[in-house]
């Protein structure tokens, strides 16, 4: 695999996941609503999901370099 790709795609995920991570701690930690219209523990939990297996797809490109 090219090495060029999977440091692009790491990196993207890598941004991503970190950043969906820090934006529901801080919008948790304020007691906002994370997705309006959805009960709030449900899109605390959601999102944290999806920013740890960004993070996790991260760390798998990051691997196959």
């Amino acid at each position: 695999m090219e090495s060029g790709p999977a440091i692009f795609a790491g990196t993207v995920f890598a941004l991503f996941g970190a950043g969906l991570l820090l934006w529901t701690g801080t919008r948790v930690a304020h007691r906002a609503p994370v997705a309006h219209g959805v009960h709030p523990t449900a899109a605390a939990t959601l999102a944290t999901l999806a920013g740890s297996g960004a993070l996790a797809l991260a760390v798998w490109c990051f691997t196959r370099l």
